[in-house]
């Protein structure tokens, strides 16, 4: 029984893995697991929920089935209703009193007349509330205080028969002039003109009035009950509806009155769409894995929640949800920065989980999107660059936009025009909807790439710039590391060419797979010109070894502290490997013949993945072959290369590679084809003598 369990995962192991049966499988734990399944069932959810709480049938979608009238009935026309109650609410706003407006102007006048009174009593000239003419300001001195009291009272009481009416902020001020006049008729000329005049600037431009939601909508269903409600009136056997026409909202409102619309939770389609939907998505993950054997959680979990998303809004949009919107610019977004495969299988499942049912029109733009989002998928695995990929999110609308015209006008001749087109205003918004959506992707793409460890193909480039602090902190303070680096990118580069490995990731990561020796670059031999080697002076090979294993530490804490992607990262511990540091651990053996040859060794592990593999090749290769004889021979070249590259074999270093002897040999080949270009011949210039000059 262990046996055949054993065999089992072995098998599902394997099938997981990328084309080669050894290659290294990123490892998931339990906890991973249950976070993609639960994201998996979220996005299950969202796409069975129309099953769930919603009818099956609604206005603008397909008909399922024929339907005719049972018998003659007389039904409210809900959407004409809704038309006339939106007509009817721009002009039946019913306004009210404010009551706490009243307030503010009532207190706004009492702050003028105590201005008026500060005017009149004053020995020295005031700003007043209003400009006063000459016989205003004689009267209004010449008022003892119980005059002024009794004028004041008598325009509060005018303000307040005024602001019972109601005032509006639009009537002009002339009008509020006559208004007040009217109030103040007992009061003398003088100080009904000043009264007057004062209401009208306290009341001018304001207003003591708001609207009244409740009786507006009972104006409103007054007038609808005068004018009558709009109503269909169906005879027995008329056809409600046509099988496979889009239901009007007429046509929904009679069915729903003959209980044709089932609103009850549709249990069993509802299991049946959650299954489908959560067998698509685990489905996508698996593929996905297959043909990415190191992809972690957290990118299974960004493609799902792109899923997520874009359900999310089907759902929220209907039937007017773009599909050339939501399947293009996720899906080039995914190729970009997982592959093309990657970006090919969410597609699959964005596509086949679209709700249904379909017209004959939606089913075609359902398709161009498809297309035009493979076509972007297949592209995007290609691209270099950011401004490649720009180009891209230039010329993708464009195209999308002429294909989706040229198919819709071809299966409108099919069917002989049975309804309208979508307008071309409306394809070119599609268009320019999805062009800015892959904008901002775009824009958006080195935070998702830095927020979710992505290497992209961009990504890779930028980082290959030799003008990144990094690498140019190299260059300056470890100028042998630096050189001796450029060398092993040429040999990996080439090494990985020959088998067709990622040779953007193994030159990218060649780059940075010495920079721990940034900690103490004296200590290495390539950085090393006059003076005694430190290790002489130190004379203990276990401080010697544990200087060389340092180198790696540190190099990952420079790795973190400078964001570099995983992928990058991984290629500082694994081109060592777990390799033995044979020169120290000789001099230990000769010192103490009972030391352990595991505290001589690096700490790993070893290289997981044919690029890092490669370049421990190189790096143990590049030296060797700089200090073979010039009439070295191709032969005695190949066969000293073979000879180490078979020694790290025979000590375990390429188990977890997944390089295969085939690959191996390629390799081989890979590396003396450097070799001869370095040492190609040079023609001897004959160097002229120096000429001497007499004074």
């Amino acid at each position: 029984m262990v046996l055949h369990l054993a065999r089992a995962k072995r098998t599902w192991r394997q099938w997981l893995r990328r084309e080669s049966p050894r290659q290294a499988l990123y490892c998931w734990k339990i906890r991973d697991w249950l976070a993609v399944l639960l994201v998996c069932a979220l996005v299950a959810l969202v796409s069975s929920w129309p099953w769930l709480v919603e009818p099956i049938l609604r206005p603008g979608i397909p008909a399922p089935f024929s339907a005719v009238a049972p018998r003659e009935a007389t039904v409210v026309d809900t959407d004409a209703l809704e038309r006339r109650r939106s007509q009817l609410g721009t002009r039946t706003n019913v306004q009210v009193v404010d009551r706490q407006a009243n307030v503010e102007l009532q207190q706004r006048l009492e702050r003028q007349l105590q201005e008026l009174a500060q005017v009149a009593a004053g020995p020295q000239d005031r700003v007043a509330p209003l400009e006063l003419a000459p016989p205003e300001q004689d009267w209004l001195m010449a008022q003892n205080p119980e005059q002024r009291a009794a004028w004041n009272q008598a325009l509060r009481q005018a303000q307040q028969r005024m602001l019972s009416q109601g005032v509006v902020g639009s009537v002009a001020k002339q009008q509020l002039e006559q208004a007040a006049s009217l109030q103040l008729a007992p009061l003398p000329e003088t100080a009904k003109t000043l009264g007057s005049r004062l209401l009208a600037v306290n009341l001018q431009g304001r207003t003591n009035l708001r609207n009244d939601a409740g009786l507006s909508q009972r104006l409103i269903e007054e007038l609808l009950n005068q004018e009558g409600i709009p109503r269909i009136r169906v005879k027995q056997g008329d056809l409600i509806t046509q099988q496979g026409e889009p239901i009007s909202p007429q046509a929904y409102d009679v069915l729903d009155y003959f209980g044709m619309v089932d609103r009850r939770p549709l249990l069993r389609a509802w299991v049946v769409h959650f299954l489908e939907a959560l067998a698509a998505c685990l489905v996508t993950v698996l593929i996905i894995r297959r043909w990415r054997s190191n992809l972690e959680p957290r990118h299974a979990l960004l493609v799902l929640g792109m899923l997520l998303v874009v359900q999310g809004f089907k759902l929220w949009l209907g039937n007017t949800a773009s599909p050339l919107a939501l399947l293009v610019p996720p899906t080039l977004l995914l190729a970009q920065a997982l592959g093309t495969t990657t970006g090919l299988a969410w597609l699959a499942s964005a596509s086949l989980l679209w709700p249904q049912p379909l017209d004959d029109y939606s089913e075609v733009r359902l398709i161009v999107a498809a297309v035009v989002a493979a076509v972007a998928a297949v592209l995007a695995g290609r691209q270099r660059s950011r401004a490649q990929l720009v180009q891209l999110a230039i010329l993708l609308p464009s195209g999308a936009l002429a294909l989706q015209w040229l198919m819709l006008q071809i299966v409108a001749l099919w069917h002989g025009r049975t309804r309208l087109l979508p307008s071309g205003s409306e394809l070119g918004g599609e268009a320019l909807l999805m062009g800015g959506l892959l904008m901002g992707g775009l824009l958006l793409g080195p935070l998702v790439e830095s927020f979710f460890g992505l290497l992209t193909r961009a990504r890779l480039m930028e980082l290959a710039d030799l003008q990144r602090p990094l690498l140019r902190r190299l260059q300056v303070e470890a100028p042998g590391t630096f050189e001796h680096t450029l060398m092993i990118c040429g040999l990996a580069e080439e090494g990985a060419r020959a088998i067709h490995c990622d040779v953007d990731l193994i030159r990218t990561g060649s780059l940075y797979h010495d920079v721990g020796k940034l900690h103490a670059p004296q200590w290495f031999i390539e950085n090393q010109s006059e003076g005694p080697n430190p290790h002489d002076l130190l004379d203990d090979p276990a401080g010697s070894a544990a200087v060389l294993q340092a180198h790696v530490d540190e190099g990952l804490k420079l790795a973190r502290k400078h964001r570099l992607p995983r992928p990058l990262a991984d290629f500082i511990p694994e081109h060592q490997g777990t390799l033995r540091m044979g020169y120290f651990f000789h001099q230990a053996r000769e010192r103490d013949p009972s030391v352990p040859e595991a505290n001589y060794r690096y700490v790993g592990p070893t290289p997981q993945r044919r690029e890092t593999a490669i370049l421990m090749l190189a790096d143990g290769c590049e030296a060797a072959l700089r200090s073979l004889p010039p009439n070295t021979s191709e032969q005695e070249a190949s066969a000293m290369v073979r000879r180490l590259i078979d020694a790290r074999r025979l000590d375990g270093q390429l188990k977890d590679s997944g390089l295969s002897r085939g690959e191996l040999e390629l390799v081989i080949r890979a590396f003396v084809r450097v070799w001869k270009r370095m040492r190609h011949r040079r023609i001897p210039y004959p160097i002229p003598a120096r000429k001497a000059y007499s004074a």
